[in-house]
């Protein structure tokens, strides 16, 4: 088909922007036309007719930030393996040595130079909730004149080692030390409308997902504008890993093999929740969700799930991020 024969289609399909148009009387479908996705190193760009103007997107996951202070003192056996972990980096594009500090600052540099709309930052922030490294990081976000989203990855709450459960050494760690990194936003899920897109951000970083969640997915699902996902763990695709690993149907103390490592609680004997698994079907199941952003495995790849990308991002520890550019087709 010619571009001009295109167009001309495409116009007479598509809708008014932002609006979704149910596929018949008596139809639950809805005629969404999917966007073309094209990648190009840390480029992302998003092209589709439900948006009226170009918007700009920054992904950010795993910086592993492990500045500390005096304070972290009494916590040094919890976070002394993580605090060594990413002292020094090799940058993703010159292999020259750097360190996550270097790289957070120059990715903001990045996002004001491409005069970025919003910020998300997907997880692993922190490699422990250090007190210092929260402070230095409000420091560089307040610095910067561009809106932020937060979501924790499986090191931003954790001390290794420290009893408890994950979930509720998540929820204390999230209230003691991450709350200012929030920006007052609800920790375990938030929605940020970017133009006629709305960004949807969950907390997975447990690998699961709670009933409140799914509830609030749907609930966006319902708004019938079009969505973009960013967790921190990527989501199950068929021949991946279990770093894969919400809705991974291997997921479960069989397959977790770092949790003594980890000083963590065993993953469960019975594996996911039936909720994270219908989670995992209504997010595949969703017509007008573009693209679902993701980071944990350190490394960029890309699948196709029903239709939809999941595009997991390499690690900031390392300097690397996404710029997702958002078009009208």
């Amino acid at each position: 088909m010619k571009r001009k024969q295109f167009l001309k289609w495409s116009a007479a399909a598509s809708l008014v922007p932002g609006l979704l148009k149910p596929g018949g009387e008596n139809s639950q479908e809805q005629n969404y036309i999917k966007p073309v996705i094209t990648k190009s190193g840390t480029d992302i760009h998003i092209y589709s007719d439900y948006v009226s103007k170009e918007q700009r997107l920054m992904i950010i996951t795993d910086t592993h930030l492990w500045r500390d202070d005096e304070r972290g003192e009494p916590f040094r056996r919890y976070s002394s393996r993580m605090a060594g972990a990413y002292n020094e980096t090799r940058h993703f594009q010159t292999n020259e040595v750097t360190h996550p500090e270097e790289c957070f600052v120059n990715t903001l540099k990045i996002a004001e130079k491409n005069e970025t709309d919003l910020i998300a930052i997907i997880g692993d922030l922190f490699s422990f909730p250090s007190e210092a490294a929260v402070e230095w990081a409000m420091e560089q976000l307040n610095g910067v004149d561009i809106p932020h989203i937060f979501v924790s990855g499986n090191h931003d709450w954790h001390y290794e080692g420290m009893e408890g459960s994950i979930d509720e050494l998540r929820e204390t760690w999230i209230q003691e030390r991450l709350l200012p990194v929030y920006a007052g936003r609800n920790p375990m899920m938030t929605a940020y409308d970017l133009g006629n897109v709305r960004i949807v951000a969950l907390d997975n970083s447990t690998y699961e997902i709670t009933v409140d969640q799914l509830q609030f997915f749907r609930k966006q699902k319902e708004m019938n504008k079009p969505l973009i996902l960013c967790m921190h763990i990527p989501l199950y695709a068929p021949g991946r890993s279990v770093l894969y690993g919400c809705g991974h149907p291997e997921w479960g103390a069989d397959t977790d093999n770092n949790y003594e490592l980890e000083g963590r609680e065993r993953w469960p004997e019975e594996g996911h929740s039936e909720t994270t698994f219908q989670f995992y079907k209504d997010v595949f199941d969703t017509p007008q969700l573009m693209a679902v952003f993701a980071g944990h495995a350190h490394r960029d790849s890309l699948e196709l799930i029903n239709g939809t990308p999941q595009i997991v991002v390499d690690d900031n520890a390392s300097g690397a991020y996404a710029d997702v550019i958002i078009t009208p087709l």
